[in-house]
């Protein structure tokens, strides 16, 4: 039997023409017993391959099953019937994951790990190549795979032309490797194919090695020759038209089935057979990969009993006038289901994380299905009360489902880093990383690359890619490209239009994941290869969050949100100024004077809440509970508002139309929501209790509604969907609504317990601009760059609000905005440094520190602070000396006097007299209208007036226009 040995998928970056999930289908059709997807220095992409086999393997047994049942599949069934199981496939093809490894000496080697210990092996030598060199390339040595190659099997790959010095590395590798060897023949399609493959054969009787058949191939079927040459014209900067021998001559490097490589390796056939028996020495299957989470052991103590004790205290800490009984009864059954898991470790680490970042004064809030467990509240992951909402646990961990928790924990955005290097030191970079995102081509890159490499010019390139809109971006209309002046006819257009519809969803790099952690027992290395990321200091694997879930590692999404940063910047102040301590779980709850607030749509620097969208849907939803911010939260997202959720709750909740149900079953689902499916929980109770979906089939569902799913395929549960609940009695428009409903989940949707885990925040971040305004303020403008505003609004917002804002002063100011007091037994929110463009922050410190009592002249700065005339020149421009009597124009005269050639003032005098004193020029005072727009150049925002009010008297003459001599500090005008 064949079975290809050193197949070259997309996960090459722009080299490889199909995803590895082709290559497992056209091997199950060709009735292949085993595959090896061997790209560069890598394994990024088996784990795809593996997936697609277990699912080629659910599809065969489902067939076999149906016709056990229903007798041998015949032609497609009529649309009324139940759907049989393809019949094309009845083979399920084995992966044999590999990387075909290039040293720097030239040798070219496919190695495939026969057992769980060469995996590790080949794992730890990608792993030595991918860390000596930066990100997205490898240095592996000859000498490294000496070191590590032991038992796995090695197929050399001969170069054409044979460079000098190959074969004397060749010969270091047989005489350790002799038996594991196997020299690759290769065709070329050239029409010389059999001169080169008796020659290749010489050469390995020379060797002493045996010989072994590959296509060699680059994609699984030939239709995508064009594809590759276009990604070997974007790979090297060229277009197609110019790549001349770079070009596939021919599409014949493709996937082969048995009798076509017997066919072309005539007088070899002993070399194709060979492949089948490598195939069968190599046992070594993903499935074996058996992830060992750290054991978080603390002393004597087992991690169960510890989980345990550290989570009844934090109950008694929550609860100091007694646990309610219902609280206790939950955290009892989520503990033996921790406990007969075996996941204590998991929800350990995520405790220690958490305790880390608090005692460094951090920050943090678990979210999503965190959310739904008592024992996350009870550690500290989460805030969120468990009596809120109706989630249970087994959203969150399940024996049934057998997949492992995942916990989100977001931490302040400027502190995130803290934590990741806590994480790095405490388990070393041999047991923890980052995953790793998988950067795919979608519309606006997808039509810029395709269109260089075409051709195209970049107006035309310009013009076609203004019309790609979303996250996917698909292909454009005849009608579309016509209305940008286009000939949609064009064969070249149309050639453009057909590759980029092809190359979407291709791979194009590895990035890191924004936070997701991989933290392991033993060595990570081991598991998969580790690499550099392009930040200093980050090391990241290269399998993303699908493909960890798919094997089953648990991973600690360690997070960053702005939110939270202001929240603690608030909370600091708060304390600093009142002497109260707060944090999210002891804020007053249920406060009726902040959703009054809400209520009127004052949400401006609000999380979640600040959008047009939701200032415009606040005043009609009227929350007034903390579960109402939980709907508003997911309900004015993309998911929802395309699937037509909006405005049937609205009208629902408002009484204009009545609450409904489809059925007693579905009303214990969606009574929460008055009928109306918003949360991705419901949308799985609907298929299951109204289409019938099995617990299976739902879990699909639920895997497809992902967010932002790469590959998501909603769609095609939908004729499923229809036949369920058709069969149970609902009508086929309420099921198309349904579905159209639960299919916008696949573009956004927010599971209740994420929602509920955001909402708290909503909560805190409105009653913090509540009860104090300038605070709040405060906290936003020194949380900068975050949300929707830019500082003028959240300044112009707080005076509205009824707080006095002062301006950035030498004397007054420091990098951050302080408050201070307003002479009125109140606060003062007094701008600092840092609303200053192009000001850096130990430049602020130093004219803070040398400050003293105060600084008298610009002179003064200069020679105290060391501040370069540059920067005294900003500060002038940002009218920071009007305490020392200067206009910005008077500062700016003598901040321009002086240069870095200027004498200290031991020497300053003129030896032949004084000179000129040209600090006493008298210039011509500035307009509001100059002062304004200075205002906005140097700090972004202005405390004089807005910009329209100086248009006011012309766009209403009767109100007249702001007075000239408006000062900083005086009300703003609208």
């Amino acid at each position: 039997m064949f079975a290809e040995l050193s197949i070259t998928s997309n996960f090459t970056f722009l080299t490889g023409g199909s995803h590895a999930e082709e290559y497992a289908g056209r091997a199950a059709l060709m009735g292949m017993p085993a595959f090896v997807i061997a790209d560069e220095n890598s394994v990024a992409g088996i784990v795809r391959a593996h997936v697609a086999t277990r699912e080629i393997a659910r599809q065969v047994a489902m067939r076999r099953d149906f016709e056990a049942a229903h007798g041998p599949v015949g032609p497609p069934a009529p649309a009324h019937c139940p759907r049989a199981p393809s019949a094309d496939i009845a083979n399920v093809p084995r992966l044999i994951p590999g990387a075909r490894i290039v040293t720097d000496e030239g040798v070219t080697l496919t190695a495939l790990p026969r057992d769980r210990a060469a995996w590790g092996r080949l794992t730890r030598l990608i792993t030595l190549g991918r860390r000596r060199a930066p990100k997205g390339s490898a240095l592996i040595r000859v000498g490294d795979v000496l070191d590590w190659g032991v038992g796995m099997e090695l197929l050399l790959h001969v170069p054409e032309p044979v460079p000098e010095g190959w074969r004397g590395q060749v010969a270091r590798l047989i005489r350790k490797f002799a038996a594991q060897m196997t020299l690759v023949l290769a065709p070329r399609y050239d029409g010389q194919d059999s001169i080169r493959l008796a020659g290749l054969r010489a050469l390995a009787d020379g060797l002493g090695l045996p010989c072994v058949a590959s296509a060699m191939p680059i994609m699984h079927h030939a239709r995508r020759r064009r594809l590759v040459d276009v990604m070997c014209a974007i790979r090297t900067g060229r277009q197609v038209e110019t790549l001349g021998r770079l070009a596939q001559p021919n599409a014949e490097k493709r996937l082969r089935s048995e009798a076509e490589m017997l066919r072309l390796f005539r007088g070899h056939e002993d070399a194709v057979h060979r492949a089948g028996e490598i195939a069968a020495r190599c046992t070594f299957s993903l499935d074996e990969l058996r992830y060992e989470y750290p054991s978080e052991i603390s002393g004597d103590e087992t991690p169960s009993a510890r989980l345990e004790r550290l989570a009844r205290a934090g109950l008694r800490d929550h609860y100091p006038d007694g646990v309610p009984e219902r609280v206790q009864k939950m955290l009892e059954h989520e503990l033996t289901l921790i406990a007969k898991l075996k996941y204590e470790p998991y929800f350990l680490t995520v405790r220690d994380i958490v305790a880390f970042a608090r005692s460094r004064g951090i920050l943090c809030q678990g979210r999503g299905s965190a959310a739904n467990s008592v024992v996350c509240f009870a550690l500290g992951v989460t805030s969120v009360s468990p009596e809120i909402g109706t989630m249970v646990f087994e959203r969150f961990v399940s024996e049934a489902r057998d997949e492992p928790p995942d916990i989100d924990v977001d931490f302040e955005h400027e502190r995130r880093e803290e934590v990741i290097q806590h994480i790095y030191e405490k388990y070393g970079r041999h047991r923890a990383g980052l995953c790793a995102t998988v950067i795919h081509y979608r519309g606006k890159r997808a039509i810029r690359e395709v269109g260089r490499a075409m051709g195209l010019g970049e107006d035309t390139i310009a013009a076609m890619s203004s019309q790609v809109w979303g996250w996917g971006g698909g292909g454009l209309r005849e009608d579309r490209l016509r209305e940008i002046g286009l000939d949609a006819r064009d064969p070249r257009l149309m050639q453009v239009m057909e590759l980029v519809d092809e190359i979407q969803g291709f791979p194009r790099h590895l990035s890191q994941h924004v936070g997701g952690f991989i933290i392991t027992e033993g060595r990570l290395d081991e598991l998969a290869p580790v690499e550099n990321a392009t930040m200093e200091d980050r090391t990241v694997i290269c399998w993303d969050k699908d493909d960890i879930d798919a094997l089953g590692i648990l991973k600690v999404d360690v997070l960053a949100l702005g939110m939270l940063t202001c929240i603690r910047k608030a909370f600091d102040l708060i304390a600093a100024h009142h002497h109260v301590d707060h944090s999210l779980a002891s804020l007053p709850p249920e406060d009726p004077v902040v959703y009054d607030m809400l209520c009127r749509a004052d949400s401006l620097g609000v999380f979640q809440v600040e959008s047009r969208a939701q200032m415009n849907f606040l005043p009609r939803m009227k929350p007034r509970n903390f579960y109402d911010l939980v709907i508003q939260v997911a309900i004015i997202r993309p998911g929802p508002i395309q699937g037509d959720m909006v405005h049937p709750f609205i009208r629902r909740r408002n009484g204009e139309e009545a609450v409904s149900f489809p059925s007693d079953a579905l009303g214990q689902v969606l009574a929460k929501t008055l009928g109306v499916p918003l949360f991705q929980e419901q949308a799985m109770q609907i298929a299951i209790i109204g289409a019938g979906f099995t617990p299976d089939e739902a879990d699909r569902l639920r895997r497809s509604l992902a967010t932002f799913k790469k590959h998501g395929s909603v769609s095609a549960f939908r004729g499923r969907f229809m036949r369920g609940m058709r069969d149970n009695g609902y009508d086929a428009e309420f099921a198309a609504r349904c579905f159209s409903q639960i299919e916008g989940f696949g573009s956004y949707g927010f599971p209740e317990s994420h929602a509920a885990s955001f909402a708290l925040l909503v909560y805190a971040s409105a009653w913090l601009k509540r009860h104090h305004p300038g605070i709040f303020a405060c906290a936003l403008l020194n949380s900068q760059p975050m949300g929707f505003y830019a500082p003028a609004q959240i300044v112009r917002d707080a005076r509205e609000h009824g707080v006095a804002v002062r301006p950035v002063c030498v004397n007054a100011s420091y990098w951050d905005n302080v408050m201070e007091p307003d002479g009125r037994g109140g606060l003062a929110l007094r701008l600092g440094f840092r609303q200053i463009r192009g000001m850096a922050e130990d430049e602020a410190r130093w004219i803070t520190g040398a400050r003293g009592n105060g600084y008298v002249t610009i002179e003064d700065i200069w020679r105290r602070a060391g501040t370069p005339p540059r920067l005294i020149a900003r500060l002038a421009e940002a009218d920071a000396f009007a305490s020392l009597g200067l206009d910005r124009r008077a500062a700016l005269w003598q901040a321009r006097a002086i240069t870095a050639e200027k004498p200290l003032p031991l020497f300053a005098g003129d030896l032949d007299g004084e000179g000129i004193d040209e600090g006493a020029v008298r210039l011509p005072a500035m307009s509001l209208g100059e002062e304004v727009v200075e205002d906005y150049l140097a700090t972004r925002l202005t405390l004089r007036a807005h910009p329209i009010a100086l248009l006011r008297a012309r766009l209403t003459p009767d109100i007249p226009a702001p007075r000239p001599d408006a000062a900083p500090g005086g009300a703003a005008l609208s």
